[in-house]
């Protein structure tokens, strides 16, 4: 947890990294993605992380730098809102690159040529049917940082993709949400 004016403006959890411990099947290891912080990603998913990081450490930076240099100049640091606040974006801007530098040095690249279509894995598309009013959806299982609903990609490590994980065809998938506990019926696994 880090605090930055009276304000936690970034809490992050340890990651451990367990394939270099005892040797684990690749599924076992996506179902303990979450706890061990290995982060999942396709060639796509780590090449645009990758060009974020290296935006943000050279024009973030140096966008930073020239905002706090141009509010220095306005005269006392102790009065001076907009060097605060350029400083205060400066703290965030590392933060951001901290963080990509976490996921990016926990990650593990998969090719779709890795993907298990016998049961639901990371970058597997699955088609649910929901029991309650038999409406059919599909989902892409992906990490946290490539999911978007809208996209239809779902996190690995979000309620309904905890859910699906290890899940085979037929087999009813059960998701708590704040309403209570949904239950979908697997009708497809695909790439």
């Amino acid at each position: 947890m880090l605090r930055f004016k009276d304000k936690t403006i970034w809490e992050t959890p340890c990651r451990f990294c367990f394939f270099s411990q005892l040797p684990y099947s690749f599924e076992k290891a996506q179902k303990n993605n979450v706890m061990s912080g290995i982060n999942y990603l396709t060639r796509e998913g780590f090449e645009r992380l990758s060009n974020e990081l290296e935006d943000m450490k050279s024009r973030g930076r140096s966008e930073a730098a020239r905002a706090i240099a141009e509010a220095r100049e306005k005269g006392d640091l102790s009065e001076n809102a907009e060097y605060d606040a350029a400083k205060e974006a400066q703290g965030m801007l590392e933060l951001r690159i901290n963080d990509l530098e976490k996921q990016l040095a926990n990650a593990r690249v998969l090719e779709i040529s890795d993907v298990d279509i016998s049961k639901v894995t990371v970058l597997s598309k699955v088609t649910i049917k929901n029991k309650a009013n038999n409406a059919t959806i599909t989902y892409q299982i992906v990490s946290e940082s490539e999911s978007d609903l809208k996209a239809k990609r779902i996190s690995v490590s979000s309620p309904m993709g905890k859910g699906l994980l290890g899940k085979k065809i037929g087999e009813v998938a059960y998701v708590d949400t704040p309403n209570g506990k949904l239950e979908f019926v697997v009708e497809n696994i695909s790439i």
